[in-house]
């Protein structure tokens, strides 16, 4: 492990932190001594930070928390990008949790830390001369849609330290790099909403960069999951599957079928079967009448909602494991070992799986973090179900996977997707909202644009600037679906859809607390 200590653009001193031995450099450029030091030392942990954070490094936790060579971890109370990137990423990356750790491609000079050869897989993507700040977030930015575990770590220091920046990026440097990391229209979009949010009007930086190049990393340059540190794999670690159903009768039978066939078999299996008719008994004959190699809990219940469902499944969880499944998908008969063993051998919390239908192609060739949350695909330790649970606030809507993956996050959880890990979603003909619900909103005059559950979850979790970039592409996407031609009309109809999706979604949320 070699720390480099500088202040703010100049090199104070590099230590080996094996011997506390100072290596010689003759560069003092932060980011090139640190390029430097990669190809000199192609298996060692590279630890950068401020001369002023030196004395609360926490090197005991980069040794500790360092068990995967494809990670990057940094930590600052103050990012060097500006809220403004909010208006282009619609991500769960930006809205950081700083008391724990938490994944983002915002990195930051201040601390942080990344493995010598993956560093020099960049090589050719930075440019050196760029600050140092810059270059962190776009190594970041760049690696973790292939493979790259990026995050803010605030145990990288013994202390909270409330270190400003040294610099916040300018507006120049701003669209350089959203017209390099981002596709194309998202470097107009941002111009469009400085202008409209802002009242101001960086057109020239938006001219001095619209020729930037897109950069993207060779497919040479993925990261695969490589340990530092052997993690021993507990062979009695048990698991439980949660299915919700509801009219799915042959469907919900091969899903049993494939579980009685799995080579780690779940210890049990929690059916939430659901019947809005309250005269109704289970059609689930055969749970009863044939015997299954594990147990069947089951809760037959006249209220429909899957987000309901879920959540009574959850609450009789009692395994190291939990697979939230579905009613409609089929997998083979080594998806739990293969899972569990997975998870633990690189010491994951949450992984989602590739779900796809059946025509659909996986495009994905690695495993990465990611952005959403799948409830019927995902697999999660079970320490975290005492904290979360589906947001009842939005049944029969949309957007609660997504809200129950940031719940994950916020307690410091990282959802990790695994493409080559396969279910295979059959989307059942009778699937979807088969109940009969009606939304409190539905004969309103002025309908609710996006829906209020919609609203209700980027209120939760998105940051202010992104809520606002969300409103100003609904409102582009829109234009041409609805019957208003004239813009100036048009704008004044979609406010007020706006903002009746605001106000129900604040109904929402006080409702259901």
């Amino acid at each position: 492990m070699v720390l480099l200590v500088h202040n703010n653009h100049t090199v104070v001193e590099v230590i080996d932190l094996e011997n506390n031995q100072v290596i010689s450099v003759a560069e003092k450029m932060p980011l090139k001594v640190l390029f430097h030091l990669a190809k000199n030392r192609p298996n060692c942990i590279l630890v950068w930070c401020d001369t002023l954070l030196k004395p609360y490094l926490n090197v005991a936790y980069i040794k500790s928390a360092f068990y995967l060579k494809n990670m990057m971890v940094s930590y600052a109370s103050n990012h060097y990008f500006s809220n403004r990137i909010g208006y282009i990423e619609d991500s769960p990356f930006l809205n950081v949790n700083k008391k724990l750790k938490y994944p983002t491609w915002l990195m930051s000079s201040n601390v942080g830390a990344i493995f010598s050869t993956n560093l020099l897989k960049f090589e050719s993507e930075i440019d050196l001369n760029r600050s140092f700040d810059y270059a962190l977030n776009a190594i970041a930015k760049l690696g973790m849609p292939n493979g790259l575990l990026c995050y803010s770590a605030p145990d990288l220091l013994t202390k909270p330290i409330n270190l400003k920046t040294p610099k916040q990026v300018s507006t120049l440097e701003l669209f350089k790099f959203v017209k390099s990391h981002y596709k194309r229209v998202w470097h107009a979009l941002l111009l469009i909403n400085i202008i409209i949010y802002e009242r101001k009007f960086p057109f020239l930086a938006f001219l001095q960069t619209l020729f930037y190049k897109h950069q993207t990393l060779e497919l040479k340059s993925t990261f695969d999951l490589e340990l530092i540190q052997h993690i021993n794999v507990d062979e009695n670690v048990t698991i439980d599957v949660i299915i919700p159903t509801m009219g799915r009768k042959l469907y919900l039978y091969d899903v049993l079928e494939d579980l009685s066939h799995q080579t780690k078999r779940p210890e049990n299996v929690i059916i939430v079967e659901q019947n809005e008719d309250v005269n109704s008994n289970s059609e689930l004959d055969y749970i009863f009448n044939k015997p299954w190699p594990f147990k069947i809990i089951h809760k037959f219940i006249n209220k429909t909602g899957a987000c309901n469902a879920r959540n009574l499944a959850l609450q009789q969880v009692t395994s190291n494991y939990v697979y939230l499944a579905d009613d409609d998908n089929r997998f083979v008969n080594t998806l739990l070992e293969t899972i569990i063993k997975t998870m633990q051998s690189y010491k994951l919390d949450v992984v989602s799986m590739s779900y796809l239908q059946e025509n659909e192609l996986e495009t994905r060739k690695k495993p990465l973090q990611w952005g959403t949350f799948g409830a019927g695909s995902s697999v999660i330790h079970s320490k975290y179900l005492s904290n979360v649970a589906f947001n009842t606030a939005l049944e029969f809507g949309y957007g609660e996977d997504v809200d129950f993956g940031m719940q994950l996050r916020w307690l410091g959880a990282d959802i990790i997707y695994f493409p080559e890990i396969r279910i295979k979603h059959l989307k059942a003909p009778i699937g979807g909202f088969r109940s009969s619900f009606k939304q409190a909103w539905r004969n309103e005059n002025i309908q609710p644009k996006p829906a209020p559950t919609v609203m209700l979850s980027r209120m939760l979790y998105n940051t202010h600037t992104q809520l606002l970039g969300y409103k100003t592409t609904l409102f582009i996407k829109f234009y041409k679906l609805q019957p208003i031609k004239n813009p100036f009309k048009y704008y004044n109809a979609f406010n007020k859809q706006w903002q009746a999706s605001q106000f129900w979604a604040n109904h929402l949320k006080v409702q259901n607390k």
